[in-house]
């Protein structure tokens, strides 16, 4: 037998979606902002002439990092796609991230240069200061430190650039984990790895999605709302940000009106202002029929009013940045308003196509169906690994599989349901105690609109329940009430000994409520300290 060359890894560059949209339907709504609209023409004419410039002008090449500092706007996309051709690596930053947070990215990344939106201008000059490697920086609108996106477009115009050579390993973005402790960690996305990833979730998230569709955008592109876009950009939908950078209600379902938008993405935060605002009720919104929500688990009570509202167009996934979001799916059919035995409440549903989720123990075992322990997956979604930190990498594979650091259980039918994070187990008198289960009871009663629950320490029990309530607008509670509510709902070991009244849960920069910053403001409180309740 003769021996063969090694076979090819080469794949298609992630910006050849646009190329291949805009060349089939070029007079076609690309995107949407503000009052104006782009043809997929245009906006690949555009995404070239930038292109252009950041290889001509700018001297980037393949595999350098750019930072993007902006709200949501045109431009950001635009600069996205234009990165992705010339080969470059996407850095995308929160903007609500502080100058500082922004710095400690650009050092963190080395990138070689940063598109900044004209309303940061400390950020820019934190982010010169902290990176000796930053050489570059373009505004998004007249600034005083760098040129302008739209003057270098307009100065390139008939430019046309072809997307860079790529192997199917080579990074394409640096999405940043929010993380629990300590400062964020570049997770590689690669073009191979998002290209599954794109497929993967029109395949198991918006199956029907073609050109005549439209998108909206709720969620910062610069995280899964981004995914989310890219994934359009391959059917041709059209892609509909909103005007300002505050989500409002009546805009937000207004538009959806508008523009008969069928598929959004959220966080469940998000899902449900939107579904409790009365502006719900003023718009058409029949359209819909792809309301995704991801980031964390939704409540039951808030399903079930979202499906009350919308009809039967939830879908939820469930992952992280590691994974892109690809591990489990839960598609409209299996969303029910009935809690009977088929609802199978609490999952978060089964495997992604093309992935593979076991549960296992602490040296790696698989667990049989129903015992709780770490979710892990392998498979084509599964990130690169952190850029330049090869501890998290360490502590984060075993023997293949990627640790997601969440606990759960899977039924013999194979769907996920999820405890929480490990670090938010608390142990109260040797028992495990798992938050998720006791909030959902929480939501159930009437005065209550949003809770979260922790473990803090406690001289008898080593730990117990403390839970941060904020109730319904014009409802009151109380402690005693609510201790009562829960009498038989759950068993008494699990019962929070105290509980807490706040007008709003603390929310990341994402939308969502994570412990830590409940704790934290617990500690800023004094409230962790013992006390009564309050």
């Amino acid at each position: 037998m003769s021996r063969t060359e090694p076979a090819s890894t080469r794949v298609m560059n992630l910006a050849q979606f646009l190329t291949q949209t805009a060349r089939r339907l070029p007079g076609e709504p690309a995107l949407v902002w503000r009052d104006r609209v782009w043809t997929w023409a245009a906006l690949e004419a555009r995404v070239n002439a930038l292109a252009h410039a950041l290889s001509a002008d700018f001297g980037l090449r393949k595999g350098d990092r750019v930072l993007i500092q902006s709200n949501n706007c045109s431009q950001m996309i635009e600069a996205m796609y234009a990165i992705l051709r010339i080969g470059a690596v996407l850095v995308p930053t929160n903007a609500r991230l502080t100058p500082d947070d922004v710095a400690y990215l650009a050092r963190s990344s080395g990138a070689r240069a940063m598109v900044c939106q004209s309303a940061f201008p400390a950020h820019a000059a934190r982010a010169r200061e902290a990176s000796p490697a930053l050489e570059h920086v373009i505004a998004i609108g007249p600034a005083g430190f760098g040129p302008d996106l739209d003057d270098i477009i307009a100065a390139n115009p008939g430019a046309r650039v072809d997307a860079a050579p790529v192997d199917r390993d080579d990074p394409c973005w640096f999405f940043y984990t929010s993380g629990t402790t300590g400062h964020p960690k570049a997770a590689v996305l690669t073009h191979g790895q998002l290209t599954f990833v794109i497929l993967n979730h029109i395949a198991d998230l918006f199956p029907e999605t073609a050109h005549k569709d439209r998108s909206i955008v709720v969620a910062p592109l610069s995280h899964g709302a981004g995914i989310h876009a890219l994934a359009q950009v391959a059917r041709g939908a059209t892609t509909v940000l909103m005007p300002g950078e505050r989500l409002e209600p009546e805009v937000f379902w207004r538009m959806v009106a508008e523009w008969k938008v069928s598929n959004l993405f959220a966080v469940p935060t998000i899902i449900k202002l939107l579904v409790e605002d009365p502006a719900v009720d003023r718009h058409d919104h029949s359209s819909l029929r792809y309301v995704i929500y991801a980031g964390a688990p939704m409540y039951r009570e808030d399903q079930k009013r979202a499906l009350a509202k919308l009809g039967s167009v939830l879908v939820q996934y469930y992952g992280l940045a590691e994974v892109t979001g690809a591990i489990s799916v839960l598609p409209p059919v299996l969303h029910t308003s009935e809690d009977g035995p088929q609802a199978r409440i609490g999952t978060c549903g089964f495997e992604r196509t093309g992935m593979q989720v076991q549960i296992q123990d602490a040296e790696g075992r698989e667990l049989p169906p129903g015992e709780t322990g770490e979710v892990c997956v392998i498979g084509p979604a599964v990130f690169a690994g952190y850029y330049r930190n090869p501890e998290a990498n360490r502590k984060s594979f075993r023997a293949g599989w990627f640790r997601t650091g969440d606990l759960g259980h899977m039924d013999a039918e194979g769907f996920l349901y999820l405890t929480g994070r490990e670090s938010d187990m608390y142990i109260s008198g040797g028992s495990n105690i798992y938050p998720r289960e006791i909030e959902e009871k929480l939501l159930q009663h009437p005065a209550i609109g949003e809770v979260a629950i922790i473990g803090v320490p406690d001289p008898v029990w080593g730990e117990v329940g403390l839970a941060v309530c904020v109730p319904r607008p014009g409802m009151v509670a109380d402690a005693a009430a609510l201790a009562a509510w829960l009498e038989g709902r759950i068993a008494r070991y699990k019962m929070p000994r105290r509980f807490l009244f706040w007008e709003a849960l603390p929310r990341s920069a994402y939308g969502k409520v994570p412990k830590r910053m409940i704790r934290a403001e617990l500690e800023a409180r004094g409230e962790l300290s013992g006390g009564r309740d309050g």
